[in-house]
């Protein structure tokens, strides 16, 4: 069984994404800040994170992630990435209403696991076989596996940029103790690689 990571890109006063998420804003007011290293001239300097992002086997996401949708489907959603997402895997979204699996193009398929982030792990490490597992986000799902005790290795972008309010992983994780394995900085983001002691 693989290890299970995490990558977040968080802001200098670590919001994941900003205020006011919706379809205009998918990351929220700002969130796109976050991301530029990911794009133009900053996207060969950092194509070795980025390529990492999208090498496991499974991955599981809160549904806030899927999409802006709360309560009941609209099942004219079917996620921010078109019909190609660049997980190329199976992904499995926490939910607590019931979706039929969601086949895109490119080897992705969306399940939707309503019975727990204990069952959504399962689910993909099942999936996964010998590769990881990523847990992509957003901050909630994030801090649910960490409390859990469940990342095996926090993998952090830090964007030298400021929201001021937004969605922020580590809240309510007083006394979670990480080893810093390796950093690496380039203009736009800092990149750190965190384990539990013991991992």
């Amino acid at each position: 069984m693989g290890k299970v990571t995490t990558d977040p890109a968080i802001s200098l006063d670590g919001f994941m994404a900003g205020p006011d998420q919706d379809v205009e804003h998918p990351l929220g007011v700002g969130g796109e800040a976050l991301h530029r290293w990911h794009f133009g001239e900053a996207e060969k300097d950092n194509a070795a994170e980025a390529e990492a992002m999208v090498s496991a086997g499974a991955y599981v996401m809160g549904r806030n992630m899927f999409g802006p949708v709360r309560g009941e489907w609209d099942l004219d959603w079917r996620g921010w990435w078109g019909e190609d997402p660049p997980y190329h895997a199976p992904v499995f979204v926490l939910t607590h209403y019931p979706r039929a699996p969601l086949e895109m193009e490119g080897g992705t398929t969306f399940h939707f696991v309503t019975d727990g982030i204990e069952e959504a792990l399962r689910l993909a490490q099942e999936a996964a076989g010998d590769r990881h597992v990523s847990v992509c986000g957003g901050a909630s799902t994030i801090n649910q596996y960490l409390a859990a005790g469940h990342i095996d290795e926090l993998r952090l972008h830090v964007a030298p940029v400021v929201l001021g309010r937004g969605e922020a992983p580590f809240r309510g994780l007083d006394g979670l103790e990480l080893t810093v394995v390796s950093s690496r900085a380039t203009p736009l983001v800092t990149h750190m690689t965190l384990r539990r002691q013991g991992r």
